[in-house]
């Protein structure tokens, strides 16, 4: 049987009390692995989480701070420095929210910067932070968490799509830069995945689970486990992959 071991490792996760974040915290630290969990508003829920994670046996630590901004990941440094170390595995997860999505025409200005601070900047910013140590350590995980929309293009969906896309560019040059060192580089697209809220409360996806060669929304968990592969040594020869977990609604041909 095989068995996706992350002991001795250390994780960094932005956006880390989000819906599927939060998952993903969890399933890394069953795996063995000790968590810095960065939040950005949400303190409460970063709390929770981190306690939730040393009740597993696992150092949990959090962090606040605005990972679009060069201040902000270095406030992100500092902690980790003071609580696990140098992330053996980078998880890019957080983004400004901007719903309502608007047509290029109506969407603002604001928002582009957003989609750009918060993919891609925080992408560079992660990888000008931590990468270099990994590259002395001889072995890493960087992992971004991208989206079907990137592929699908659909109407409304620029600012989205523009920054997914650019942090989609800046890691698989990335992943060629640095693979020598050891260091893994790949990104996980889910679909419109179904997360604790969506359990409490219920949307109307018949439209969306039809589109769907499964004929069903992706759970949290689901792309919470391909995650943990990536993280792991069964991955270690998986490099520049952008893996959609989405049903086939998106696939990527070749």
């Amino acid at each position: 049987m095989l068995n996706i071991d992350l002991s001795g490792k250390a994780a960094l996760l932005t956006g880390a009390p989000g819906q599927l974040g939060r998952v993903m915290a969890r399933t890394l630290a069953a795996c063995g692995a000790d968590l810095l969990l960065h939040y950005h508003r949400d303190q409460s829920g970063a709390e929770r989480l981190a306690q939730e994670i040393s009740e597993l046996g696992r150092r949990a630590a959090i962090v606040q701070a605005d990972v679009g901004t060069e201040a902000g990941v270095r406030e992100i440094v500092t902690a980790a420095s003071a609580s696990i170390g140098t992330p053996d595995i980078v998880i890019i997860n957080a983004v400004q929210q901007i719903h309502p999505w608007s047509s290029v025409v109506e969407e603002s200005l604001a928002d582009y910067e957003s989609q750009f601070r918060t993919c891609v900047l925080q992408t560079v910013l992660l990888a000008k932070a931590f990468v270099p140590a990994l590259q002395q350590k001889g072995w890493g995980r960087i992992i971004g968490i991208n989206t079907e929309c990137a592929m699908q293009a659909f109407e409304t969906q620029s600012a989205y799509v523009a920054g997914k896309r650019g942090m989609d560019g800046v890691l698989r040059v990335l992943a060629r830069e640095i693979g020598r060192h050891g260091i893994t580089v790949n990104q996980v697209a889910p679909g419109w995945t179904l997360s604790e809220r969506d359990r409490e409360r219920p949307s109307d996806d018949a439209g969306y689970r039809a589109s769907v060669p499964l004929r069903r929304r992706g759970t949290d968990q689901e792309i919470a486990n391909v995650v943990a592969f990536l993280a792991s040594d069964l991955a270690s020869f998986v490099h520049g992959a952008f893996v959609p977990v989405c049903g086939g609604n998106v696939m990527p041909s070749i």
